[in-house]
Parts: C-alpha cells; sequence; structure tokens
C-alpha cells in the first residue's frame, strides 16, 4: 500500500501569527512533525503543502519534499483543509505518476505526538473495513453533563439531554475531543467525498499530554512545558 505523509501549513495564521515557524524547543513547528514523519517505514513520501516560500524552506530544511506551492484560494482563512488534501493528492498522481492508496496527514500543531501514535493509526487503517482513522482523546467535558447551548430566547440547555437524570460526569457516557495528531484517509475516498464523517471512521485515542493542539500563544506555552518535563 503506498502512504504518501501529507504536512499542511499556511503562511497566514491568525490565532497565532507565524506559529508554523515558530521555535519550539530550538526547533521550528514544522520540524516535529516532519521528524516524526521521516520515522514511518511505511510511508513512500513526505510532502508539505504550504502557500509560503519561508515555511517551503524550512520544510525542505527538515527533509520534507514541497512540490507546489499551494494556490491561493486554498490558503485563506476560510479554506477547507479537506480541500487542501484533495489538491495534494491531485497534483501527486497528476503530474508525478504517483498512485497513492492513502495519505497520512499529521498536522503541524500537534507537535508532541509519538511515532507509536501515528503507527497505530497505519495499523488500524490496514485492517481494513474503514474509510479512515482519525486521533482522539478523553473528554473532561461532556454534552450529558456539563456542555451547554442556547436556545434563541438565550436560555441554556444541555448540549444532550440524557434519558434519564445524571448527577456526576463519571456516569455519562464516555466522550472523545477529536486531535489533531494525526488522520489516515483512504486517498479515493478524499476525492469522492467532501468530509471525514461522511464515511466510515475508526478511531486511536492518545493521551491528552501528546494531543496538545496549538492554536494559541496559551497553547505554545503549554507544549513548552510539556517538552521541557519530558512528559511522554
Amino acid at each position: 500500500m503506498n502512504y504518501v505523509v501529507l504536512i499542511c501549513a499556511r503562511g497566514g495564521s491568525k490565532g497565532l501569527p507565524g506559529k508554523n515557524l515558530l521555535p519550539l524547543s530550538g526547533a521550528p513547528l514544522i520540524g516535529f512533525s516532519i521528524k516524526v514523519a521521516k520515522q514511518i517505514k511505511r510511508v513512500s513520501r513526505v510532502v508539505s503543502s504550504t502557500d509560503s516560500h519561508d515555511i517551503a524552506q524550512a520544510a525542505k530544511e527538515y527533509g520534507a519534499e514541497v512540490p507546489f506551492i499551494r494556490p491561493k484560494h486554498l490558503a485563506q482563512d476560510d479554506s477547507p483543509e479537506w480541500l487542501v488534501w484533495r489538491h495534494a493528492i491531485d497534483y501527486l498522481e497528476k503530474y508525478e505518476d504517483e498512485n497513492i492508496d492513502a495519505i497520512v496527514v499529521l498536522p503541524v500543531t500537534a507537535p508532541l505526538r509519538s511515532i507509536n501514535d501515528v503507527n497505530n493509526c497505519i495499523d488500524l487503517f490496514e485492517k481494513g473495513h474503514t474509510d479512515s482513522v482519525i486521533t482522539v482523546s478523553e473528554s473532561n467535558r461532556s454534552p450529558y453533563f456539563n456542555m451547554t447551548v442556547n436556545d434563541n430566547s438565550g436560555y441554556a440547555s444541555l448540549v444532550i439531554t440524557p434519558e434519564n437524570q445524571i448527577t456526576r460526569r463519571q456516569d455519562t457516557p464516555k466522550v472523545y475531543d477529536m486531535t489533531t495528531v494525526a488522520y489516515v484517509v483512504n486517498a479515493d475516498f478524499v476525492k469522492e467525498n467532501n468530509g471525514i464523517f461522511e464515511g466510515r471512521v475508526k478511531s486511536i485515542t492518545v493521551p491528552q499530554e501528546r494531543a496538545v493542539d496549538i492554536d494559541t500563544l496559551i497553547d505554545f506555552k503549554i507544549a513548552e512545558c510539556l517538552l521541557s518535563s519530558h512528559v511522554d
């Protein structure tokens, strides 16, 4: 099976400007995803999709390929990540004669992932009966107990109203936060559909300390703290 790692990193981050190149423990953030990608024995290529020449240069320095510069219309604040994946697959298959079975997406914003997290996703994908594998972590909150939504009149209610009264979070159905640690997705599924949950999805659970998703300065500081503490 031909796997291609895809690392997407646009230059116009708003929540944390320039985050994809921010130095974390001496390396740019994008370097962490590439380092893990280079350790995956079952992938044929590690490709970065970016609209930024600075990010492209950093990606190359850490060992990724940058066969194209992402079109501007796919590098906007509202550009769907799914279409970025599809563009990369289409480009590699059309212009570089790749025959891609699945992509392994390693977002730059999850620098604390381990190689085992990614390999576990690929292992589960290879068992079949799924279009994609995502990563999740156990949630500290529950839509059945302590997450609310406001109606049109401004009144709050639980996101999901349980059939019976629940007085402890521990008694709620177990729910998970979707993380950005890794995705393994069938390439044809990406080309023929518009989102992961249109198909069959399985998940790998990762601990919260490896699932930190950097979108704000606070997230970045948490990642720095965890790295300095050598949390595995």
